[in-house]
């Protein structure tokens, strides 16, 4: 009789991150039917728990009934005495999640699931699928005598330079906090030298325990079992071969099995997503050019005018995300932070604009680059719309922000060719204000390379785009590492 399992999996309370993570438990379902989930939900901190709750369920809610059955969400509840978390710096938020260690514990213990081989009819406890971000809780699948799997919501580039950089720390004493703005290092995951400006927000920052924390998350990585990165070889091809030929330090086995995407119809509002879908029916073949920053991408007033200056300068059609930032410190979900008030665009944009361009609140991100009239696409570069880009074809110009965006942005421009730029080392850190705007010349100029019909760039985003649709299907890579994934779960079960 074939085992029947469980997986616990422990997603990090970020929008992008918990989409991911309910995406591939139910891919990982739909592949093998003796399989069952359970998502421990942490709150994101200092926001509504029964809004994040509901967000993903409703993310489970297209799931076919023989999956929908094996799958369930717990909540976990606070621990006693928690306050709300002063700042997203990496050493708080790691201490956030490090504090959900007895409730992972509590609530793993109370799932009736057996260890080992019994008359139990129960499902086994197979092993503990974790977020990028909560490594701790690898200690807890220790207790309990299982191996813990690491999710990478990010793509190879990202893990790649996790290891490289500690490689670098521990081999040659570098402290990529250290580094100046006009540094490059050689590292093996890349192609091209890598400036320092591109590297991770938390790499360089030392003040708020950025640079620590980097260091010691690469090294909680190489505990787990097995990576699965949301990633496919035929996009990241040398970073792959670079990690996976890894020879001086033990990295576990790593399973390419993106691209994982959110669903078309993610939550959202769905008379304001109609009336978005409505409108770009009524533009021509790649005329819009759709300008989002994700979840976190909102601005000041003074960068919105400038953003507005060069949408309107281009005189492209544009569909463009602009939400009011949240309240500080609290991290948004679908559906908030609605568009701000007219007063933070320049006077009369909205009339000038009115009959080529459209802005809404949050966007239904893949339904709008699915859309036959979306040209290009400004974005933040968060591994998530990268990978919905190609899925759909639709070129980026780069303007990242914060965590991995900015290497995320230098390779699919200058390793890739996949991207234009509009900037690489633009800085808006989570826990401080940026100082610097980018101007309405450089943004127009993004527009403009972005939105070319006939260029280089909208060829190899086509070409990689037929690429990420085989991957998946049997006999595609992703759809091979999955698998491997698979047997190797059920074969190191205890």
């Amino acid at each position: 009789m074939e085992k029947r399992a469980e997986l616990v999996f422990i997603p990090s309370p970020l929008v992008g991150h918990l989409v991911s993570t309910v995406e591939i438990a139910k891919l990982l379902l739909l592949r093998h039917r003796q399989l069952s989930v359970t998502l421990l939900l942490i709150p994101p901190p200092s926001s509504d728990h029964s809004k994040a709750s509901s967000y993903a369920h409703s993310l489970a809610s297209s799931t076919p009934s023989s999956v929908a059955a094996r799958i369930r969400f717990l909540h976990l509840p606070p621990p006693p005495g928690a306050k709300p978390v002063p700042s997203f710096s990496p050493a708080t938020f790691s201490t956030f999640l490090e504090s959900y260690k007895p409730a992972v514990r509590d609530a793993v213990s109370q799932l009736g699931l057996t260890g080992s081989e019994s008359e139990s009819d129960s499902a086994r406890l197979a092993g503990f699928v974790v977020d990028m971000f909560c490594t701790p809780m690898i200690d807890v699948g220790d207790e309990f005598g299982v191996p813990s799997y690491l999710f990478y919501t990010s793509g190879a580039c990202a893990l790649g330079l996790y290891f490289n950089l500690q490689d670098l720390h521990d081999e040659l004493g570098l402290d990529p906090a250290e580094l100046k703005d006009s540094d490059e290092l050689s590292i093996p995951c890349f192609v091209n030298p890598v400036p320092a400006e591109a590297l991770p927000t938390a790499a360089r920052d030392k003040v708020n325990g950025g640079s620590s924390a980097f260091i010691g998350r690469a090294r909680s990585y190489r505990r787990a079992k097995g990576i699965m990165v949301n990633t496919f070889m035929e996009l990241e091809a040398h970073v792959l071969q670079s990690i996976l030929g890894e020879g001086k330090t033990k990295i576990p086995t790593v399973y390419p099995v993106g691209p994982i995407l959110g669903p078309v119809n993610e939550p959202s509002n769905e008379v304001g997503s109609t009336k978005i879908m409505k409108w770009l029916d009524a533009q021509p073949p790649l005329s819009v050019v759709f300008l989002c920053f994700g979840s976190m991408g909102s601005f000041g007033v003074d960068q919105v005018k400038e953003i507005a200056g060069g949408v309107e300068n281009s005189g492209y059609r544009f569909l463009w995300s602009l939400r009011k930032p949240p309240p500080k410190n609290t991290l948004p979900l679908p559906g908030e932070n609605a568009s701000p008030p007219e007063e933070v665009l320049p006077e009369g944009f909205m009339e000038r604009t009115a009959d080529i361009g459209r802005i809404i609140g949050w966007a239904p991100q893949v339904a709008i680059l699915s859309h036959p009239s979306i040209g290009g696409f400004v974005s933040h570069c968060g591994w998530n719309s990268t990978l919905e880009s190609v899925w759909c074809g639709v070129p980026i110009a780069t303007w990242p922000m914060y965590a991995e965006q900015r290497i995320n942005a230098f390779q699919m421009v200058k390793e890739l060719g996949l991207s234009v730029e509009i900037t690489l080392d633009y800085k808006k850190e989570l826990w401080k204000e940026s100082s610097r705007i980018v101007g309405a010349t450089d943004i127009e100029r993004g527009i403009r390379v972005v939105m070319e019909e006939d260029s280089a760039i909208r060829a190899k985003v086509k070409e990689m785009k037929e690429k990420s649709r085989k991957t998946l299907l049997e006999g595609g890579s992703s759809y091979a590492s999955l698998g491997r994934f698979i047997d190797d779960v059920i074969s190191n079960m205890p």
